[in-house]
């Protein structure tokens, strides 16, 4: 199968080769080619380069970046680029794609994982407690140590902007301390005893940590096996017992198992919240820092009804 795989991406490669005067024009040659795996690390990119560099988001708004199959356009975009971020920490590892991706056009040296100064939290479910949750970039704090590798590598490909990247980082970063600020105050709101947020996939547990919830979930991590018998008792069974006011769920998942949890519990799902990817460009929630206040709003207006 991933000999398979490889060769599919070797095709795209070729294909793209022999279309390269095509492809290339319309490019600035002069600005840095960046490809970013998924959304949020490429708008955290643009806040970093500005004008100075063109970004590419290869797994489309809305879609799970675990589980992405490449298109031709992705090969063509990473084999020109520059740089490659990537979050790392199991993400975008669901079926080997990303590293099929670099290897195939050869890219391996030029790809970093923004995720790398970040203290993993790991999977609680039994079996799995020595992989890796990915979610990282939803505790704002870890959102700054992305935005400060990203500017390193930034910086060291293209030296002469230096300043600009870091005048862009000061205030880029700024924004997100004020954020992580209006989280800690917000939740304030809500009695310790409410702070539990259910949501379908286990994403929120490094936003849980840092804001101080408990995080309720159906699954634990997007796989084959969602939605569960015992998965649905389990989940049922908390909000029963907590008498949680509100559902979440998350815009990059199928709504059906969350809607059944609804009807079976009579709670309302309150709101769509994002993990895995923004929203679409004009809509609420389309950059990292929409998004996250998107989310803390909605969580807080969720769980203060009685």
């Amino acid at each position: 199968m991933k000999l398979f795989k490889i060769l599919s991406l070797s095709a795209f490669v070729l294909l793209l080769a022999a279309c390269s005067d095509t492809s290339n024009r319309g490019a600035d040659s002069d600005k840095l080619q960046i490809v970013a795996t998924y959304s949020i690390i490429a708008d955290m990119t643009e806040n970093i380069t500005g004008d100075k560099a063109e970004v590419y988001s290869m797994v489309p708004i809305g879609t799970d970046p675990h589980m992405y199959d490449p298109l031709p356009a992705d090969t063509g975009k990473v084999s020109r680029a520059d740089l490659i971020f990537y979050n790392g920490l199991n993400l975008e590892t669901g079926k080997g794609w990303f590293q099929d991706l670099l290897e195939v056009t050869k890219k391996t040296d030029a790809a970093f994982a923004v995720s790398d100064e970040v203290t993993p939290m790991y999977l609680t479910e039994k079996g799995k407690e020595t992989q890796v949750d990915p979610h990282a970039w939803l505790d704002i704090r870890n959102a700054v140590k992305y935005v400060d590798i990203i500017t390193a590598r930034v910086i060291e490909q293209d030296p002469e902007n230096k300043d600009y990247y870091l005048n862009n980082q000061t205030e880029y970063v700024k924004q997100l301390t004020e954020l992580d600020q209006y989280a800690k105050q917000a939740v304030e709101q809500i009695p310790q005893d409410k702070r539990i947020l259910v949501t379908s996939e286990g994403a929120f547990k490094y936003f849980s940590k840092a804001y101080g919830f408990e995080s309720a979930f159906i699954w634990e991590i997007n796989t084959d096996s969602q939605g569960t018998p015992e998965q649905m008792n389990r989940i049922i069974g908390i909000i029963e017992e907590n008498q949680i006011p509100a559902l979440f769920l998350e815009s990059s998942v199928n709504p059906k198992t969350m809607e059944t949890v609804s009807a079976e519990t009579g709670v309302p799902i309150h709101s769509k919240i994002f993990t895995d990817s923004l929203a679409k460009k004009g809509e609420d929630g389309d950059t990292y820092i929409k998004m996250v206040k998107w989310n803390i709003d909605k969580v807080i207006e969720g769980l203060s009804k009685n």
